[in-house]
């Protein structure tokens, strides 16, 4: 994943700028020859297979995860000023969504109840209580760890950047995705399906939607 990033960067030019085919050639191949470890790509592509199998799915990247908390939670021992500051934090859209925003998203976005929702992130925060919301919206809601075997996930499920790894292919091949917050792991997914052909991206307004 490291590997990935580092040369995509390496490869940002001004497209726009003339002489600049040798160099739009050289980031493509090296773009087409980027790969992650056979193991990786053969449980992706069991992900993908499982969840194209029934219907086209969407990729919720839902990063209401310990680290990206900006609220619920880190506000436990801060002084008034310090928890003042978090929230205007959040009412400027730089929190990432919680669950139960998520869903009400996605049903005014029209999604259906039986809509097939993929949650690419590491641990929610809070578990599956904080998921309730989410699941009774959408009860087809499914996770990497409820459609691998155990076993399977055994020797990376200790490595998150191999589980995002699992996140990341299958978020690529969804149908739709949807970013909670714009990391850099949402960055990097959205200019992948825009490189394959401009695949759907729905980018949110935090701003907007915490106001409402």
């Amino acid at each position: 994943m490291h590997g990935w990033q580092t040369m995509a960067l390496g490869c940002r030019v001004n497209f726009q700028a003339p002489g600049n085919s040798f160099q739009k050639l050289r980031c493509r191949v090296n773009f087409q020859a980027l790969k992650f470890t056979p193991q990786i790509e053969a449980l992706g592509n069991k992900l993908i297979c499982i969840l194209q199998e029934k219907e086209p799915f969407v990729s919720l990247h839902l990063r209401y995860e310990m680290d990206m908390l900006a609220f619920s939670g880190c506000t436990h021992g801060c002084t008034d000023e310090e928890a003042e500051h978090v929230k205007q934090l959040r009412l400027q859209g730089m929190c990432p969504l919680t669950p139960e925003e998520a869903s009400l998203v996605l049903q005014a976005l029209g999604f259906g109840k039986h809509t097939q929702i993929y949650i690419a992130a590491g641990e929610i925060y809070g578990g599956e209580s904080k998921l309730k919301t989410l699941r009774t919206g959408f009860p087809n809601t499914l996770k990497k760890e409820k459609l691998l075997d155990s076993e399977e996930l055994r020797p990376i499920q200790n490595y998150s950047s191999q589980m995002a790894a699992l996140d990341f292919m299958v978020s690529v091949a969804s149908s739709i995705f949807i970013p909670t917050y714009d990391g850099n792991m949402a960055r990097v997914v959205e200019g992948h399906r825009s490189y394959l052909g401009f695949k759907k991206t729905i980018q949110l307004d935090r701003t907007s939607l915490v106001h409402h």
